[in-house]
């Protein structure tokens, strides 16, 4: 769990937590599935000189709440929150899913000056729109019953972690509480389906976000943990969210891992949050 110093409250009483580093315009990190603030947590000291960077953990994550029932709305209000302590404005930063939930806060009115994603995970083919179709299916009725442990190993499968390599990551995160800390967020992975409007791009409400928007990706997956998705599967994404949205940049950069890397994410954030639009 990521420990974080500051709490605010958002609209229907929920305690959302988050960190605050530097100075300056105010810069919010989202997360992605299965983050709890600690994946963009190595973001912050790298944008920390020219802007104040709030990291936060998501309701249902870490040591923020969760109020039922969940709603995507809830979200945005929890963004518009950290936006309003912000001073009122942000630029919003959005890893994998955390992406399309900054974009929809943006489509719904939320006050956002620029925003910047990176691999935003809608599922864009027909080839693979049956595999989600299954997954969303699987994963509801594990979540209704309460099998949480089942909604994780499933999101694992639809990756392309084998069976064996589910079974000897539990092993391991067994020694370190990591497994345990991964079961208790699998619940979201069904919140993230939601506002990820079933994994499906919601072109019409995202063609109205007037904000200039970087699009970025990480190049053809190369990562074992995730070869069960086309190798193009975020380029896919990122390359229709860049032809639909109004003020769209798109960039690659090669090498990363779908886990940021602050030495290669970082500057271009930097030029990118700075920058005369």
């Amino acid at each position: 769990m990521n420990e974080m110093a500051f709490r605010v409250t958002s609209n229907d009483g929920t305690t959302i937590a988050y960190d605050r580093e530097g100075s300056g315009p105010a810069v919010i990190l989202v997360g992605g599935a299965l983050d709890d603030g600690v994946e963009n947590a190595p973001l912050a000291p790298a944008l920390a000189e020219h802007f104040t960077v709030y990291n936060y953990a998501r309701r249902g994550r870490g040591e923020s709440g969760f109020t039922e029932p969940y709603a995507v709305e809830r979200e945005i209000e929890d963004l518009d929150a950290l936006i309003a302590e912000a001073g009122g404005s942000a630029h919003l930063f959005g890893a994998s899913s955390g992406g399309a939930l900054a974009l929809e806060a943006a489509a719904a009115g939320s006050a956002i000056d620029t925003i910047a994603v990176w691999e935003v995970p809608y599922a864009v083919g027909d080839d693979i729109r049956p595999r989600f179709e299954e997954y969303i299916a699987d994963t509801r009725r594990a979540f209704d019953a309460g099998r949480d442990e089942e909604v994780l190993e499933l999101f694992m499968r639809m990756t392309g972690a084998s069976d064996d390599n589910i079974a000897a990551r539990k092993a391991a995160g067994k020694q370190t509480a990591h497994w345990a800390h991964s079961v208790a967020l699998a619940p979201t992975l069904v919140h993230d389906s939601v506002f990820l409007n079933r994994y499906q791009l919601p072109a019409d409400r995202l063609a109205t976000v007037t904000q200039p928007v970087l699009v970025t990706t990480g190049g053809p997956i190369t990562v074992p943990y995730m070869a069960g998705l086309p190798s193009d599967f975020f380029d896919r994404a990122a390359d229709e969210l860049a032809d639909l949205l109004p003020h769209a940049q798109r960039e690659t950069l090669e090498g990363p891992d779908h886990v940021v890397d602050p030495q290669t994410v970082g500057p271009l954030l930097l030029r990118f949050f700075s920058s005369e639009h």
